[in-house]
């Protein structure tokens, strides 16, 4: 069986909630990565933050990326993973949320992510077709 943990993309790194945009910007440059999971004062996750959601929802709108935070852009109820779950399990969380990014823990404590780029490395042909499909026909862009 292969599992959440099998095909993640290990060291995923949070961003705390009280970190500003900015950072969190320097930040995916630095891990070559387009989001981070959004952690709490307790290292508990409260959402994920994406380089869209820094365009989108802060630049574009006329906002002072240094003056607002990850908790600011935080949305909604964060979803995430057991590292011990199966691919299946993973396929069918991305696709009824519509996520492209899924965090991952074990022990309560973030272990990594499944991104697309996961996916394509580790799923079929017919698989990774039939996530596309569900995933992008139905999203709204996020």
């Amino acid at each position: 069986m292969t599992t959440a943990g099998d095909i993640m993309h290990r060291g995923a790194q949070w961003i705390p909630a009280h970190e500003t945009l900015d950072r969190a910007a320097q930040l995916m440059r630095e891990l070559n990565v387009g989001a981070l999971p959004i952690s709490d004062e307790n290292e508990r996750l409260c959402g994920i933050l994406t380089d869209r959601d820094i365009v989108v929802g802060c630049v574009a709108m006329g906002r002072d990326p240094s003056r607002v935070t990850a908790a600011d852009m935080a949305q909604g109820t964060p979803r995430w993973i057991e590292a011990s779950a199966d691919v299946g399990d993973v396929l069918t969380a991305m696709e009824e949320y519509q996520i492209r990014r899924l965090p991952v823990i074990e022990n309560k404590r973030l272990v990594g992510m499944i991104s697309e780029s996961d996916l394509a490395q580790h799923l079929t042909d017919d698989q990774l077709a039939t996530w596309v499909e569900t995933v992008y026909s139905r999203a709204t862009v996020r």
